[in-house]
């Protein structure tokens, strides 16, 4: 079993896995990161050993994980193209390599996995019985986690509700919600009114998977965790944090209207963005909220950053805030 603080990061160029990444840096150790097109390995500004190589390719990715106590596997087929072909062979990738040197392998989870049967509150062993392809994926991706625990290998999931933060690429907030490079004059509001949503801010995800790999020795073989995140117990909380965060800064609020539905059935057969969108909508009818009792137990606290701050963060990175910006002292993630 390896002990070191070396680790591979599979979609460091990425939002989950930049966010990963950026933390075990700054928390001492020594980060590898895989990424395709590259021209020179090596140390990059940000800290991080680049390599030149592709998740897709077996070889690739035994070679980077060498010497590696832990690997993350946080990257995703571009766009949401092909996942039913690309997704489990780059999952087998990993196992195959942490296999071979002994390392724990950690995927950022969803809720994709589970249907409306385990609804409304979600516990680590509630009943994975998806009603989309791409919960399907996520099922069998989990089951081939555990069956590598079973043989001796080690496995952490951490699932958390829908990703916001400066740079969570795609993500309900940045392609539903507001435009990216403008300010809102309206925010387009997914949710049915009434209907309690779980949002998750990507750094306070990232921190709570690097505490969790920080205590990797003390969990087991196949060791899951939920996160609360931010409740939004209505459907409506994000939308007033939202407009909050553009009054703060001088600009109009912007006036919240419902996501139009109806235009995702229409475009769903030629774009693929809404195709997905529109098949995640049963997220957003009833209430789906995750226990994060076993996470209080093994970490003590669950990292959180105030909402305003976390959107504020958000908007900002996005670029759809006006130029002038008040000051906001950093917050403790721990909800101190």
């Amino acid at each position: 079993m390896e002990t070191n603080n070396t680790v591979l990061v599979l979609g460091a160029a990425g939002g989950i896995g930049g966010e990963v990444a950026r933390q075990l840096r700054a928390a001492g150790w020594q980060v590898k990161a895989l990424r395709r097109g590259i021209e020179h390995e090596g140390a990059g500004a940000d800290g991080l050993h680049w390599l030149r190589g592709d998740a897709l390719d077996a070889a690739d990715v035994m070679r980077a994980a060498a010497g590696c106590s832990v690997i993350v596997h946080a990257v995703n087929p571009p766009g949401y193209r092909d996942w039913d072909k690309l997704v489990l062979p780059m999952l087998d990738n990993s196992i195959a390599a942490a296999a071979a040197h002994g390392a724990l392998v950690v995927l950022p989870g969803t809720v994709y996995n589970y249907g409306p049967d385990a609804f409304p509150v979600l516990r680590e062993d509630a009943p994975q019985h998806p009603v989309t392809r791409k919960g399907a994926i996520r099922v069998r991706m989990e089951a081939a986690l555990r069956d590598f625990a079973g043989r001796g290998g080690r496995a952490l999931v951490v699932r958390a509700g829908d990703y916001f933060g400066p740079r969570a690429g795609n993500s309900w907030f940045a392609q539903g919600m507001v435009k990216p490079g403008r300010a809102p004059r309206f925010v387009l509001n997914p949710a049915r009114r009434g209907a309690g949503h779980q949002w998750a801010y990507l750094p306070d995800v990232a921190a709570t998977m690097v505490a969790l790999i920080q205590k990797r020795h003390q969990l087991e073989a196949f060791a899951a965790y939920h996160m609360a995140g931010h409740w939004d117990a209505d459907g409506q909380k994000m939308a007033a944090a939202i407009a909050r965060a553009m009054q703060r800064h001088g600009a109009p609020a912007p006036r919240a209207i419902r996501f139009p539905w109806w235009l995702a059935r229409l475009a769903a057969p030629f774009n693929p963005t809404m195709r997905e969108m529109l098949e995640m909508r049963y997220l957003w009818r009833e209430p789906v909220r995750m226990d994060n009792a076993k996470l209080l137990a093994a970490l003590g606290s669950e990292p959180q950053t105030p909402l305003d701050q976390a959107v504020e963060a958000t908007l900002a990175g996005l670029g759809c805030l006006p130029a002038r910006a008040p000051v906001f002292r950093a917050a403790a993630r721990n909800g101190r």
